[in-house]
């Protein structure tokens, strides 16, 4: 155990927690799309593990074309925001369940990706001959790519949810059949809600695809479970330090900062030298963890009260 412990190199673990605050960032702008629509519609939208794929290799194959890397990533949310729909299409127009919508988008992705990248499961893409707008070359100014691009995200998004198209499709998510009598059209704002969600995570699959310097077939698979996990972090640690006090700018604020603080986990496991293997595993926990922290608290504040007042009464 000594041993072990000694070839651990704190030097090793410094070094690499840059480049995890790098990628949290961007999982972290993946997670802003999540929040959408886990927690504002209320809905399991499984599309995403295709729309961050969909997003990297449509900004890497218009980079290889020749097209600039700010028109690339645009088209890249253009092709997030169109999956979305095809799902709240299916949803709302035929009535599939949300849940299979997702899958049949994502799953149909997987073709579509492949043929955006020529039939090839992975297409590079070097910053050696290609301006790109961020690259893991340089960490430093990754970071700070990265932050802008929260930073304008969280204001666009609170400033988005405050407006009445914004408000109504809050207002979908907490009571669809209030939101529908009230003459909210609620279909639209499913769909909307949805292509907002998968062009969010489309921006973040060419962001990390310009990053890591390619796109790959299989870059998105498990993605939905990271941005949970993000956006569970983040509200569990908002709402630990501001409580009720905490607003929209706020939640969208911790979500990203709880993709920094996931990926630096994933730094810290590898540093231990943890099998990587075991790394979808080790997300399960975290997100099972963090998942039961509210739950065990409230349990812990009930169980409180019912002592408090027990106790009362026997005073009495």
């Amino acid at each position: 155990m000594e041993a072990y412990f000694a070839s651990l190199s704190l030097l090793k673990l410094i070094k690499n927690l840059p480049g995890g605050i790098a990628q949290g960032l961007i999982w972290g702008l993946m997670a802003l799309g999540i929040y959408i629509t886990f927690r504002l519609l209320d809905v399991a939208d499984l599309t995403v593990d295709g729309s961050f794929t969909c997003g990297g290799a449509v900004t890497v194959m218009l980079i290889l074309a020749g097209y600039p890397a700010w028109f690339a990533i645009t088209a890249a949310v253009l092709a997030g925001i169109l999956a979305g729909f095809c799902t709240g299409f299916l949803h709302t127009k035929l009535g599939i369940p949300i849940i299979l919508a997702g899958i049949l988008t994502q799953f149909s992705l997987y073709s579509v990706n492949l043929r955006i990248m020529g039939m090839s499961a992975n297409k590079a893409v070097s910053v050696d001959k290609f301006d790109l707008i961020l690259s893991s070359r340089s960490i430093s100014a990754a970071i700070a790519t990265g932050f802008v691009f929260s930073l304008a995200l969280v204001l666009i998004l609170y400033w988005y949810f405050g407006t009445e198209q914004g408000s109504a499709m809050r207002s979908t998510g907490s009571n669809a059949g209030m939101s529908s009598a009230l003459g909210i059209n609620v279909n639209s704002m499913k769909i909307l809600g949805l292509g907002l969600s998968n062009g969010i995570v489309a921006l973040s699959g060419g962001l990390m695809a310009q990053y890591q310097g390619f796109a790959d077939i299989n870059m998105g698979r498990g993605a939905i479970v990271i941005g949970l996990a993000a956006v569970i972090i983040g509200e569990v640690l908002g709402r630990g330090i501001f409580g009720r006090h905490l607003n929209y700018l706020g939640v969208f604020a911790f979500t990203v900062a709880g993709g920094i603080i996931y990926y630096l986990v994933v730094i810290v496991v590898l540093w231990l030298k943890l099998n990587s293997n075991d790394l979808k595993l080790f997300t399960a926990v975290i997100v099972a963890l963090f998942l039961a922290v509210p739950h065990l608290r409230e349990q812990s504040a009930a169980s409180f009260r019912k002592l408090k007042k027990k106790g009362t009464e026997q005073n009495a």
